[in-house]
């Protein structure tokens, strides 16, 4: 029976080394053992074989009979553990929505302006968003939870201590963390239904216009007007309407740019960036925490409304609100036929 134990080890090891999968190395064993069992019936009392390996057929059954006990077991206790785990979710067909979407979504598909064939559009929609900041993190929070069925999210920063009074989608267990997985992961957590691209990296000149030619809608919540300038060129590029929301101290604003349906684009209105000192930055100029929550849920209510087609967007207009005396305004905004971007393209034609 040492014979036995000493091949089986080795036909188990030689199994392991091939990459054979367990059941094929069981099996080779099981052979090894019918084997041994086809001998001790064949072969005469006192065969020298049969001596060396034990002589008793009943040994080898009882040892057979034992270890089909307990594969039995083994068996038995794996289907009771498959059975006490609960079963997962069915998933949906693609397109259409489970039970625990319908809940989810009930109260978008009560409103008249939504319904059920708006929330379709939702979740069929694709929207990248520049900037995973203050004004990205609401965005992409509300963004996921409205069931936008595939969200992109482009920033090349970490998340600082200093981003927590404002940019509530991180927090201070992420400090260090890409801001693109640490939104990926408060997204998933809000929504397990959709799917969410996180590109960890700068926008550039090179794969912007490529990048952008996935999505339906953009959302800028960059900070700096260089990356401005870059979204508002490939948004224009490639016929994709531009929802954009800028913040300063106590006021912020924001409009949708879209020439290819005769609004003005972001250079029309700033056709050039302000002289250094001008426009400082937050961290220079400082900014009120909860003021990016309230233009970028604004920039989710006008992506939601664009998608499905709902209300009147801010195609045209600019939505100004000054958090410090309560009060919003609306510029309207006109196409500039000077512009360099868009006022000499009369062929643009929606993305």
């Amino acid at each position: 029976m040492l014979w036995f134990l000493i091949l089986a080890a080795a036909l188990w090891a030689l199994g392991y080394l091939i990459g054979a999968p367990a059941r094929m190395r069981w099996a080779m064993i099981g052979l090894l053992y019918l084997a041994i069992l086809l001998i001790l019936v064949i072969l005469p009392d006192g065969h020298g074989l049969r001596q060396e390996l034990g002589g008793s057929l009943g040994e080898w059954l009882i040892l057979g009979g034992l270890a089909a006990l307990g594969w039995v077991y083994a068996q038995g206790l794996a289907a009771l553990r498959a059975r006490a785990r609960p079963a997962a979710a069915p998933k949906a067909p693609k397109g259409t929505f489970g039970e625990a979407e319908l809940e989810r979504y009930a109260r978008h598909i009560v409103l008249r302006e939504i319904g059920g064939p708006g929330q379709k559009k939702l979740k069929q929609a694709k929207v990248l968003v520049v900037g995973a900041g203050g004004l990205g993190s609401p965005a992409l929070q509300y963004l996921a939870a409205a069931g936008v069925g595939t969200i992109g999210v482009i920033d090349n920063d970490t998340v600082d201590n200093s981003n927590l009074q404002r940019q509530i989608i991180h927090t201070d267990t992420r400090i260090g963390m890409p801001k693109v997985f640490s939104a990926e992961a408060a997204m998933k957590a809000q929504n397990p239904h959709i799917e969410i691209r996180p590109y960890n990296r700068r926008l550039t000149e090179a794969e912007a216009d490529a990048l952008f030619a996935e999505y339906d809608l953009i959302l800028d919540g960059s900070d700096n007007f260089d990356t401005r300038y870059l979204v508002n060129r490939s948004a224009v590029a490639t016929g994709k309407p531009l929802i954009s929301g800028a913040l300063s101290q106590w006021e912020g604003q924001i409009s949708l740019f879209d020439p290819a349906r005769d609004a003005p684009c972001y250079q029309c209105i700033f056709p050039q960036a302000p002289a250094p000192g001008l426009a400082p930055s937050c961290a220079v100029a400082g900014v009120l925490g909860p003021l990016p929550g309230v233009i970028g849920a604004m920039m989710a209510v006008e992506a939601i409304k664009e998608i499905t087609g709902a209300g009147e967007g801010l195609r045209g207009r600019m939505l100004i609100y000054d958090a410090l005396y309560g009060e919003t305004r609306q510029i309207a905004l006109k196409r500039d036929a000077t512009c360099p971007v868009c006022g000499g393209r009369h062929d643009m034609k929606p993305g």
